[in-house]
């Protein structure tokens, strides 16, 4: 099922989300549900948050971008390292129309669980790692907006 995605300025998106305490039914219907909304949007990556679910929980899908990577979600992802540092153009779901420049971890190692709630360590570079920092941003109620320079920023706001 399609859902909602919320749109800046809307306060929910500044909201922290919360551990999942269990993977379940419920958890993977709403991982489905992500899936089919992202693509609908044409995105790679989207989290809980933007669908109005306060769960941490993130989707995503960089095969546009880069083929060889498989689509994932990941549950409670928490980065537990981060390496280097590079600048690249970030839009998002929830902020139409705007782009600008982050700064980012160029690589990243996240952990978390699958969506059958096994444990799951990605080692993340590229585009991956930009995807990840930026979703797991999103379950800490930080939009990219609030990364990019002040005069980008006050434009997009």
């Amino acid at each position: 099922m399609r859902r909602e995605i919320l749109v800046y300025p809307d306060p929910f998106l500044a909201r922290k989300a919360v551990p999942v305490a269990a993977v379940d039914g419920r958890i993977r219907g709403l991982i489905r549900d992500m899936f089919e909304t992202m693509y609908a949007a044409e995105g790679i990556g989207l989290a809980a948050t933007q669908v109005g679910v306060a769960k941490r929980v993130v989707v995503l899908d960089i095969s546009p971008v880069d083929e060889t990577i498989a689509p994932l979600a990941v549950v409670n992802p928490e980065i537990v390292s981060r390496n280097g540092s590079v600048t690249g153009v970030e839009g998002c779901l929830s902020v139409p129309g705007v782009q600008g420049e982050v700064c980012r971890a160029e690589a990243v190692e996240v952990r978390g669980m699958d969506e059958q709630g096994k444990p799951l360590r990605i080692q993340a570079a590229g585009i991956l790692s930009r995807a990840l920092q930026h979703e797991i941003d999103h379950l800490d109620g930080i939009l990219f907006i609030d990364r990019i320079s002040s005069s980008a920023a006050a434009s997009a706001k």
